[in-house]
């Protein structure tokens, strides 16, 4: 059969429809794909078979579903043992795929926790954030660095527990500053035993651990044993901790007597945006609160949205026995036992009705709204802005993205290229991308050639996964470093790929790189300049800056990296364990550059012909 007789190949609700024959009546996840294999949507279901016919029916509550079944062009499943299971299965290929029709959570990074380490005979009280590696006690999570910095330093004022590496404590020949100003109790040179030091940490366990008013209850009773024996300086250092306890109720602007661990949702909706705000609360104190706005599609209704909130937000994050919600999610029931199997304990979703669970909700939702306006005040400001960059530069239409480069070097050595990209949102940092100018031809300091590269690497892959069909994220207006020269070097590369439609312009700094005299360089037009009092240069000064600060750190690292470099590490076969044993037989790389294939050989792990390419590598 010839290809032109071949049948079109299935989409959409055809696509779906083929696909159900062959699913079973068993939990699991289903994924949807558009064209080039873009993810669109990865959901659950109790019965594959059952969920996915609903999609081929064509009777749809929203035009985004309906979009959604219409970009299909491959559908993947896989069957799980429940439906909890399949739930979990769902949370993890979200955050993996982030497609687009899902609600997606774009913070997710790990909260920091405070940790006493258990792993040598003075336990450390230090700042934690990642995978509980470390053998010890964790506590959190806190909303911030700020809060647990913090709480260390309110710690360590009533505890006088040691903050201090393991190298530093052992190197130790008299106590340090934090002992003089009575932040440490001095273990480091046995001016504490280590009983008496076990006894403290316990305390700090215990406080940490909400049995704070028994703590302070002893404290006050040594404190008042310590005056009634004349003790006075004593009875002092005490005092002083049982302050630096109270500081810790008092920072706290809202306690939960009756919770010992929960964590507080409250969702918002307002203008298309939504804010969700959740209030840590361990040991009866608030550890600090943080402001989410997941992304959304359109047309979610809030109970799942709050949903696939709380799933993917627990992905990777401790999950407390009590969860605290201003309205119930959607499957709560099925949330709380995934929740559960993840956790291996009882997990509990609760909307309350009265009392103080209910005041604290109130408060988190109070601070969700408040969140929101300011929120949608920025977003407000921040469309002002790229509607005036719209206008200075004479474009159609407001630019959605802007991605702006600039090169970094020192005479032309460890240059870099560096991309940054702003749109209605602010920065967008994860979409930065850093160049390592490659090119062996170029006159070192030549920053044309440079830019040249840079952009050509960039939009080579553009235009060439365009080509392919996908549908890669791509600029509206792109800002180049310099003037008339970078501009040239830019509009040379977007003809060669026939990207003349992006609108470029150069941005020059003035003389002696005074801000606010600015001049900026358009394809046919003369070079002109901003008000200088104008919003608009101000917003495109800090795009510069960003873009200017993004490549310097970028070269920075990368002559710090070259600086620390081994020659050794450039020879194939040469892996760590060699390369310990080379530096231990001859001192350095220079004295293994230096030694004969003979002496090579003698060492540890070196063939003779390991020795003669090593030999042969340093005589090129």
């Amino acid at each position: 059969m010839s290809d032109a007789a071949l049948p079109p190949p299935l989409v959409g609700a055809a696509l779906i429809r083929d696909e159900v024959r062959r699913l079973p009546d068993a939990p699991g996840v289903y994924r949807m794909f558009g064209e080039g294999g873009e993810a669109l949507y990865v959901g659950k279901a109790r019965s594959l078979k059952k969920r996915v016919i609903q999609y081929a029916q064509g009777r749809f509550h929203t035009q985004r579903i309906a979009l959604m079944v219409d970009l299909t062009r491959s559908m993947e499943f896989a069957t799980t043992r429940t439906e909890a299971d399949a739930l979990l299965l769902e949370i993890n290929l979200i955050k993996q795929l982030k497609p687009r029709f899902n609600v997606r959570l774009r913070d997710d990074k790990s909260f920091p926790e405070i940790v006493i380490r258990r792993d040598h005979r003075a336990p450390q009280l230090r700042k934690h954030r990642g995978a509980h590696s470390l053998k010890g006690d964790y506590f959190g999570p806190f909303a911030s660095a700020g809060a647990v910095n913090r709480t260390l330093n309110t710690l360590q004022k009533a505890f006088l527990l040691r903050s201090c590496s393991d190298s530093v404590f052992e190197s130790r020949t008299r106590p340090c500053l934090l002992y003089q100003i009575r932040r440490c109790a001095g273990p480091c040179v046995g001016l504490i035993p280590d009983d008496a030091y076990g006894a403290l940490v316990g305390e700090a366990e215990d406080f940490l651990r909400g049995r704070s008013r028994a703590v302070v209850a002893r404290l006050s009773a040594d404190m008042q044993a310590a005056a009634d024996a004349l003790e006075f300086e004593r009875a002092a250092r005490l005092r002083d901790r049982i302050r630096a306890l109270a500081a810790v109720a008092q920072e706290s602007q809202i306690r939960a007597e009756t919770l010992e661990e929960a964590d507080v949702f409250a969702l918002h909706a307002e203008g298309g945006a939504i804010c969700i705000q959740v209030f840590f609360f361990r040991a009866g104190q608030n550890w600090g609160n943080r402001a989410y706005f997941p992304r959304a599609e359109g047309g979610e209704d809030e109970a799942g949205v709050l949903a696939a909130f709380l799933g993917q937000f627990y992905d990777d994050k401790p999950i407390p026995r009590l969860i605290l919600v201003d309205r119930e999610p959607e499957d709560a029931a099925l949330l709380a036992e995934a929740f559960g199997l993840k956790s291996g304990r009882r997990v509990q979703i609760l909307r309350p009705q009265r009392g103080e669970k209910r005041d604290l909700v109130n408060h988190a939702a109070q601070n969700a709204r408040e969140a929101l306006g300011r929120r949608l005040a920025e977003g407000s400001a921040q469309s002002r802005l790229l509607a005036g960059v719209g206008e200075a530069f004479g474009l159609e239409a407001p630019p959605e993205r802007i991605e702006v480069y600039d090169n970094s070097h020192i005479m032309g050595t460890h240059a870099v290229g560096g991309m940054i990209v702003a749109g209605p949102d602010g920065f967008q940092k994860s979409q930065y991308r850093k160049f390592n100018i490659k090119g062996t031809d170029l006159t070192p300091g030549d920053d044309y050639a440079m830019m040249n590269e840079v952009l050509r690497r960039r939009f080579s892959r553009l235009a060439n996964e365009e080509a392919e069909g996908a549908q890669p994220p791509r600029p509206d207006l792109v800002l180049v470093d310099g003037g008339a020269g970078q501009l040239a070097a830019a509009l040379e590369v977007m003809a060669d790929l026939g990207l003349e439609d992006i609108a470029v312009v150069g941005v020059a700094k003035g003389p002696d790189r005074d801000a606010g005299l600015e001049r900026f360089f358009l394809p046919g037009k003369a070079p002109f300049m901003l008000e200088p009092k104008s919003p608009v240069l101000y917003f495109l000064q800090r795009l510069r800056d960003e873009a200017h600060r993004f490549a310097i750190g970028t070269h920075r690292a990368r002559r710090a990296g070259e600086m620390f470099a081994n020659p050794l590490d450039e020879i194939d076969g040469v892996g760590p364990a060699r390369k310990r044993a080379l530096l231990h037989a001859f001192g350095s790389a220079r004295g293994a550059a230096a030694a004969s294939v003979e002496d090579l050989v003698k060492v540890d792990g070196v063939s003779e012909a390991l020795a003669q390419r090593i030999f042969d590598h340093f005589r090129k």
